[in-house]
């Protein structure tokens, strides 16, 4: 039988996977609190729903960025891909694009950034690191402007990587990327400010988001700096073990921005509604990571795509059953927390 919820395929993807590789893609940091807490939080907050709505059509059509999508559901940027699929990233923008929704490229991709850029119509965004090398950060960003990327995630949340023990125990190491030598993914710059969005500028027209905000402090320095979006994000826990749930951040940071940018919820997302959950906090979209991830090691592109559809269905069923048939009529309102 097909799967025929997000945490179907993860147990399917067990199955299929390296154990080793399982690990590096499924583990957090230190004792995996964060990790945990990011599903843990949805379930403190409940529904609110309205009855007597004309649901006869609900529409999860909206827009990110300028760029029109189906669904509010944007891929996370999660590294190599082949270790759940041997076309890797390619296969998965062949499924994010044909749900017609964004797919967010790691910079440490298993795939090139041109082979991507080749294998779908649909858009993409780059994640970015900073590195020492300053030429290397540059020559990244003008590649994916030159293969039609359409805005830059800068993750900033990784000064340093967070202690994975499950890799520690795996004796794990990366194999040879796509985009960077591996040896660059250990020299990111540890010195990044607030100030080098501004150098970024001078690289590029592109839209810059910047992924790892938990805070309304850094919300303000974000919009205080002119980034085009924010990212609510803890890494999936894979950095700071006892960082807040990322759907627990969301709402101070809503609040600072005042809607002078768009914000995105990473984190926790395995359900249509958690994504109605987040969109009520204020969240303009929600990115996945790891549910891509489950769902290529299952069935390709095909996987992905299906996989893809089952929130998207799941997230316009939840709006007919609270009343709530576009995306606009969801706001807090719809929300208690236990």
């Amino acid at each position: 039988m097909e799967p025929v919820n997000v945490c179907e395929y993860e147990a399917l993807a067990r199955e299929r996977m390296d154990p080793v590789y399982w690990d590096f893609h499924r583990g957090g940091s230190g004792d995996e609190v964060t990790l945990r807490a990011n599903r843990a939080a949805f379930e403190r907050i409940w529904l609110r729903p309205r009855m007597l709505v004309d649901v006869s059509t609900c529409n999860t059509q909206t827009t990110v960025l300028g760029t029109p999508i189906q669904m509010p559901i944007i891929a996370a940027p999660t590294a190599y891909h082949r270790f759940a699929h041997p076309e890797g990233e390619c296969a998965t923008a062949q499924g994010v694009g044909k749900a017609g929704t964004v797919l967010t490229v790691s910079t440490v991709s298993s795939r090139t950034i041109e082979d991507i850029a080749s294998a779908t119509d649909g858009p993409l965004w780059f994640q970015l690191y900073i590195y020492r090398d300053n030429k290397i950060t540059a020559k990244l960003i003008q590649r994916a402007e030159d293969a039609g990327y359409r805005a830059i995630v800068l993750t900033i949340d990784v000064p340093r990587f967070g202690r994975r023990e499950r890799d520690v125990r795996n004796h794990f190491a990366l194999p040879p990327l796509a985009n960077i030598e591996v040896n660059d993914v250990t020299n990111m710059k540890p010195s990044v400010t607030w100030k080098d969005i501004a150098w970024l500028r001078t690289l590029t027209p592109l839209p810059i988001l910047v992924k790892g905000v938990l805070t309304a402090e850094d919300a303000l320095l974000a919009i205080e700096h002119g980034v085009d979006g924010i990212i609510v994000s803890n890494h999936g826990g894979r950095q700071l073990d006892g960082a807040v749930a990322s759907i627990d951040a969301l709402p101070e940071v809503v609040e600072a921005v005042a809607k002078r940018c768009e914000v995105y919820l990473d984190g926790g997302i395995r359900r249509g509604i958690d994504v109605i959950k987040a969109l009520a906090l204020g969240a303009q979209a929600v990115l996945i990571g790891r549910p891509v991830l489950w769902s290529l090691a299952v069935d390709g592109a095909a996987g992905v795509y299906r996989m893809l559809e089952l929130l998207r269905a799941e997230l316009e069923l939840a709006m007919a059953l609270c009343g709530r048939p576009t995306l606009t009529s969801i706001d807090p309102s719809l929300l208690r927390r236990l």
